[in-house]
């Protein structure tokens, strides 16, 4: 099956072969990905290298926290992608931008306050969770219109912590 990916605005065509090896724009890798006691916590070795990360399911489609870094993700077949193409749909980057927990856990840090202007990938949150802090970063330029936590609440999965407009 061909898949469309988008990560941070740039596409990658993907190809699953079968369940040890995927084409990412024509470059074949090993994988293997594993979901942890049946958690968002995924274990994923890519051609000998180990990584974990948290995939859930956000509000317009998939967030992936790997390495301290929050990405959103769209997943769309190769026809679904054909449709939305002739129809003009993408992405929206205007608006206001709501920061949801990709996890719960603990605020440790908050680096901005309302009204500070942030530019895309500048710090918003430091949340720990399973011992881990996890940076969570702007997708996108922009100012923060509205703090919701504070440092030391304890947070749920998908519960918003700030917009940024």
């Amino acid at each position: 099956m061909k898949y469309i990916t988008t990560l941070n605005e740039q596409e990658f065509n993907i190809e699953v072969l079968d369940e040890e090896y995927i084409v990412v724009d024509g470059v074949t890798y090993t994988v293997n990905f594993e979901s942890v006691s049946g958690e968002p916590v995924f274990s994923l070795l890519l051609d000998g290298k180990s990584y974990d990360a948290y995939v859930y399911e956000g509000d317009e489609g998939w967030e992936v926290l790997l390495q301290g870094s929050l990405y959103p993700a769209t997943v769309v077949d190769e026809r679904e992608h054909r449709l939305r193409s002739a129809f003009g749909s993408g992405p929206v980057q205007s608006g206001e931008f709501y920061l949801k927990a990709p996890m719960p856990g603990l605020v440790v840090d908050i680096p901005v306050s309302d009204g500070h202007e942030v530019k895309e990938g500048d710090v918003l949150i430091i949340l720990e969770s399973m011992k881990m802090q996890n940076e969570l970063k702007s997708p996108r330029d922009g100012v923060i219109a509205r703090m919701r936590v504070n440092v030391g609440d304890n947070v749920e999965r998908r519960q918003t912590l700030l917009s940024v407009v």
